[in-house]
């Protein structure tokens, strides 16, 4: 029974020894590098947004505007590059290297992505799709609803009373910054003297947008 025992705790002094090994071999890096492309004449250019991930883990970044990335990894991980319309390559980071620092130089290839045939029929106009809309087979009761819907009253309406979504938001904070960007240094025109900025708000008035609601019973 000694002698098991013996056994038994050298194996398991030995298995801790060779994990312990194992795990020092294993270094974490600053993995760092440029992602480029050839370009129509065949010269490397950066190619920007490129995504990179360490397969098996959340862990990822992309490259910048010049190409460049940085992350900071394992020897032994793969590293996944891809970006639409290239071909994703897998690299394996050496788990010989003894220093914490590794550079690397990617070239991505161009990839054909074919896409099913999409037919598309624009409509002329909004009063057109209108028409057409109105147009078709349906009840008079849809009728009745969609000419209800389609109203100038009712479009002018959930104009002013619907929420911006996330492209008109970009599109206002721009022109804010633009704005502040174009007057910096100077004092702002005021819209008092602003002819336009006057027909807007009598316009306004007249549509009764400075009315206040009556709360419902």
């Amino acid at each position: 029974m000694k002698y098991l025992y013996l056994i038994f705790l050298f194996a398991l002094v030995s298995g801790e020894l060779i994990a312990q090994e194992e795990q020092d071999t294993i270094l974490p890096i600053q993995f760092s590098g440029v992602v480029v492309t050839q370009d129509e004449y065949g010269e490397p250019v950066p190619l920007p947004y490129t995504s990179l991930g360490i397969m098996g883990t959340s862990r990822g970044t992309s490259s910048d505007y010049e190409g460049f990335f940085s992350i900071v990894a394992l020897t032994g991980d793969t590293v996944v590059f891809s970006r639409i319309g290239f071909k994703t390559v897998h690299f394996v980071i050496p788990d010989t290297l003894d220093s914490q620092h590794y550079s690397w130089y990617q070239i991505m290839s161009r990839d054909s992505i074919l896409l099913p045939e999409a037919i598309i029929y624009p409509w002329p106009s909004r009063e057109h799709f209108k028409i057409e809309l109105l147009a078709m087979d349906i009840s008079n009761e849809l009728r009745a609803q969609t000419e209800e819907n389609l109203a100038t009253e009712v479009m002018t309406k959930l104009e002013y009373t619907v929420p911006i979504d996330g492209g008109e938001a970009y599109h206002w904070e721009a022109q804010k910054s633009f704005d502040r960007q174009r007057y910096s240094g100077q004092f702002k025109p005021q819209n008092i003297l602003n002819v336009a900025a006057w027909k807007e708000f009598i316009d306004a008035w007249k549509r009764g947008d400075f009315k206040r609601k009556k709360k419902k019973k």
